[in-house]
């Protein structure tokens, strides 16, 4: 009797569908994408055959076991013969061509995936390694062998961990991104360096993610910086080679400041010296006040070799440093070399440095070099126009808790509209005898020291430069 087997028929019945869910639960990771995606369609294939045979079972279950509450169960053994006599012919070779056509179609799509991805590595275009749970590299391209110097053997035999590529002192880093990488699968591309099977270091650009299905196993992409890293070393030798000999023309320029910077205390040293001969001369020698004439020579010498060291100092070539430095000294001491200049052109200077700023970290000579080129600009500036007041106001503040402000100002012509966005680029001037270098140097200096450097127009006229540059951490001078 068919009522006899009711429920082993049920069991199956039950197991089949928790079969199909179980099915249908595992396609949902490939259900998304576009609509009408090749693995797309094949997923709806499988789904559809599921579907039909899970309507199927569903149909033979209620018949098992709502009809005979309606009908009785003769008459529901007849409906369930002919569901089976009728139907299960239709459904069954559906359902398995469906599937399987869709499995097919999947397992071509794989291969052909699997196959790009393979092109990708075995192109050998960067170095691409995989890891396994551990951390271990269980897989590496040609590419990234060369990269580091090791064989096949050797890079497996050692079961070297990803963490372990890199020196020592950033251990602690990569712990960082290895916990960025439990937390998010991936770690964005940054730049490392690795250490080589012969004990030397390559600059590399790194980038991870860890496979879908097993978050413990991932795959890395590297690439060799070497020669960026060189070329960035040339455009850095560059750019000081020409921020040197904009100095070299800036002092240039100020040959007759410095000449009257040092005849002051030269001519000043000479009357004093005159001075204490005649004390000696005189019958008795006045002693205290030769005493006193000589040590205003020595002052007056002291003074000369500042001037001399500022001025070498600004013109000599040297490799740049990250010294703390107070900003308000650092500016003075350019205001005291372009004094006569600024006299010269009928230019008032008016400072307005505002007290117990902290220091801030960079190299004297090239910051100071950004505050030359400004004040002589703003010089020239007002020193060819006709009208007004020549004023030149330098200022400094705190912009915020983490930079300080400087703020050049002149009263001058000022700048018009299309000069301000080209202003800073290369070879740009207004000058009928200028190259175009300077301002390009000076936000070159001041992007180097992580500030800005930008202009605007003042009103009624004139022109305003303010850069900004990052406190020092900690602030110690």
């Amino acid at each position: 009797m068919i009522s006899d087997s009711v429920p082993l028929m049920t069991t199956i019945d039950l197991l089949i569908l928790a079969v199909i869910a179980y099915g249908t639960w595992r396609c949902r990771v490939l259900s998304l994408g576009r609509r009408f995606e090749r693995p797309r369609i094949c997923l709806l294939m499988i789904n559809l055959g599921l579907l039909a045979i899970a309507l199927f079972y569903a149909a033979d279950l209620a018949i098992m076991h709502v009809l005979p509450m309606v009908s009785g169960m003769e008459k529901a053994m007849e409906v369930m013969t002919a569901l089976h006599r009728n139907l299960n012919w239709l459904v069954i070779p559906f359902a398995v061509v469906s599937i399987s056509i869709g499995f097919i179609e999947l397992l071509v799509e794989l291969e052909r995936r699997e196959s790009r991805v393979r092109r990708l590595i075995d192109a050998n275009i960067v170095g691409i390694f995989v890891w396994d749970p551990s951390g271990r590299l269980v897989d590496a391209n040609e590419a990234f062998l060369r990269l580091t110097g090791y064989s096949r053997d050797e890079l497996l035999s050692k079961r070297l961990g990803w963490t372990e590529l890199a020196p020592a002192e950033t251990r602690g880093v990569n712990e960082q991104r290895l916990a960025e990488l439990k937390a998010t699968r991936v770690v964005r591309p940054y730049e490392t360096e690795y250490v080589q099977k012969n004990g030397g270091g390559v600059p590399v650009l790194v980038g991870m993610a860890t496979f879908e299905e097993a978050s413990e196993e991932g795959v890395a992409f590297v690439i060799d910086l070497t020669d960026q890293k060189k070329a960035e070393q040339a455009y850095t030798q560059v750019q000081m080679e020409l921020a040197h000999a904009n100095r070299v023309a800036t002092i240039g320029h100020l040959t007759a400041s410095i000449a009257h910077e040092i005849k002051q205390p030269i001519g000043a040293a000479i009357a004093y010296a005159n001075a204490g001969l005649n004390w000696l001369g005189s019958q008795p020698p006045n002693l205290d006040e030769a005493r006193r004439a000589f040590a205003m020579i020595v002052e007056a010498g002291v003074r000369v070799g500042d001037i001399i060291e500022r001025t070498r100092t600004l013109v000599k070539k040297a490799p740049a440093r990250r010294d703390a430095l107070a900003i308000n000294e650092t500016i003075l001491e350019v205001v005291a070399l372009t004094r006569h200049e600024a006299a010269k052109n009928r230019v008032c200077v008016q400072l307005q440095l505002t007290e117990g700023l902290p220091p801030v970290q960079g190299d004297r000579v090239q910051l100071q070099q950004v505050v030359l080129n400004l004040i002589i600009n703003a010089v020239e500036a007002m020193g060819s126009s006709k009208e007004g007041t020549r004023q030149l106001l330098i200022n400094t503040d705190r912009a915020d808790q983490q930079e300080i402000r400087i703020v050049v100002q002149d009263s001058g012509p000022g700048m018009a509209p299309e000069s301000i966005d080209r202003v800073f680029d290369p070879f740009y001037t207004t000058k009928s005898s200028g190259l175009g270098i300077g301002l390009s140097i000076c936000r070159s200096i001041i992007e180097a020291h992580e500030g800005r450097l930008w202009v605007t127009v003042d009103q009624p006229k004139g022109a305003v430069f303010a850069f900004t540059l990052p406190v020092r951490p900690g602030n110690p001078l």
